[in-house]
């Protein structure tokens, strides 16, 4: 039962960029989760303005699971003390959170909606919808992707 109980040190990174990549990306993802929850209500109701299939009940899904994902993906890419199974998912956490941004960046993209903003930076921050959000969800996916690869542990053994 160690593996949900017991936190444990991060194992060395493979290399010493992939920690600056982790950490940055880790300062991407603070940014974003403060500028959404500095004004929550407004970004729940910009995501409802997505028309997403669902409505509004599945809008404010979205927007908690966004911004929890955001907070969890953290402690691994901070190489915080955790314990196997929480790094696990806060890894596979960091992998989600720019999933969902693409996916939010096509659906507007390919829809009809006309909306101002993404709300990639909540409401304080306008981001215009388009064709270069797709290219920044990607981005963001490279470096989870990277921070991922750098910091889990190699299975060769360290001499």
């Amino acid at each position: 039962m160690k593996i949900f109980t017991d936190a444990v040190p991060a194992k060395r990174p493979k290399t010493r960029e992939s920690v600056t990549i982790a950490y940055g990306y880790a300062f991407i993802l603070i940014v974003l989760v403060l500028c959404q929850l500095f004004t929550f209500d407004k970004f729940l109701t910009l995501l409802e303005s997505f028309w997403l299939p669902g409505g509004a009940p599945i809008a404010h899904l979205v927007g908690g699971v966004i911004v929890t994902s955001e907070v969890f993906a953290l402690p691994f890419l901070l190489r915080l003390d955790l314990s196997p199974l929480m790094r696990v998912i806060s890894m596979v956490l960091g992998w989600f959170v720019p999933l969902m941004w693409l996916k939010l960046a096509l659906w507007l993209l390919l829809t009809t909606n006309t909306v101002s903003n993404f709300g990639l930076l909540g409401t304080l921050v306008v981001l215009t919808p388009g064709l270069w959000m797709v290219f920044i969800s990607i981005a963001i996916g490279m470096l989870a992707a990277w921070a991922s690869w750098g910091l889990w542990p190699s299975s060769k053994k360290h001499k």
